[in-house]
């Protein structure tokens, strides 16, 4: 695939444990629509524990809270990581975002699954590679895993989703000249809207990307296939339209997109980069095809504009 060096690829726990030096954990890192264990994969976690290997789970289901699990566990000694399971400690988003020192920026989706993450991640690595100090809030299980700290926001009880997006943002500024915040879900997504929602009015952005996979035309997960997605124009004035509707002094704005376009050949990659620039007037790029640097050059734009208003 290109990545991972020498990492040995398997097909099988027991393949696995053959590997020397041994593993010591196992990580659960499927995302099936609404987190639960599959009661396939309990064998492999069953025998996986008497192997002695934490186990490491991104579901919904929390695998601490399951009797047979944790007992088995607890007889070997092994630990359970629910990386889902939220702060116990979480309030109502109180508007204490706004006082960041760095510029918070939020990736946005116009569907789900259209690499938020991998956008925010790659523009932090180019941002750093210019020598901005720039830092990386997790709002998903697989950013915490790469981060090694976040908040899973959709394992949130809805009333303090805002309030993890605000604590998120917080926590990560620190010294950071622009804060990258991890996007979930999308306005458009009749099933993760709600967790979009309280993540734009809990961050109060100052710049978002939009994310989009060119090649998808309908919500993504099939159970809502009726929806049909809108082009980056209008999906971009959604998102400002809802971020006004609370903190219009902000200004956050769309400021570029990122498109996800593996689906695609070279050639049409590059058409639907080029439409979308003419669409939005913005900056486009696939930043894991092609590079991270349009998308760069747009937040510092915006960060120098943000300087010169004080």
């Amino acid at each position: 695939m290109g990545f991972g060096g020498s990492i040995p690829v398997v097909g099988s726990l027991d393949a696995a444990l053959e590997i020397r030096p041994v593993p010591d954990a196992v990580l659960i890192g499927i995302a099936p629509q609404g987190g639960v264990l599959p009661a396939s994969w309990r064998r492999t976690l069953e025998r996986a524990i008497d192997a002695g290997l934490d186990i490491w789970s991104g579901l919904h289901t929390p695998l601490a809270d399951d009797p047979a699990l944790s007992e088995r566990a607890r007889a070997t000694g092994v630990r359970l990581f629910d990386l889902r399971k939220p702060p116990r400690d979480l309030v109502v988003g109180t508007g204490r975002a706004r006082e960041t020192r760095g510029m918070r920026v939020l990736t946005v989706g116009i569907d789900c699954n259209v690499g938020k993450m991998t956008t925010a991640l790659e523009v932090r690595r180019e941002l750093e590679r210019r020598g901005v100090a720039a830092a990386f809030a997790a709002t998903g299980q697989t950013g915490i895993l790469i981060a090694g700290r976040g908040i899973a926001v959709d394992a949130v009880v809805s009333d303090f989703i805002s309030g993890a997006a605000e604590r998120l943002t917080l926590e990560a500024a620190g010294d950071a000249e622009i804060v990258l915040v991890e996007g979930q879900g999308s306005l458009m997504h009749p099933g993760y809207a709600g967790v979009t929602l309280g993540l734009l009015h809990g961050t109060m952005p100052e710049a978002m990307i939009l994310c989009g996979m060119p090649s998808r035309p309908r919500v993504f997960g099939g159970r809502h296939d009726w929806v049909v997605l809108p082009p980056p124009d209008v999906a971009a004035s959604r998102y400002e339209e809802a971020l006004s509707w609370i903190c219009p002094e902000v200004a956050g704005r769309v400021v570029a997109v990122s498109l996800a376009t593996y689906e695609l050949d070279e050639a049409a990659a590059r058409r639907a980069v080029d439409e979308a620039r003419e669409v939005t007037g913005l900056p486009v790029t696939d930043p894991v095809r092609f590079d991270a640097a349009p998308l760069a050059d747009a937040l510092e734009e915006r960060l120098a504009e943000r300087r010169a208003a004080g």
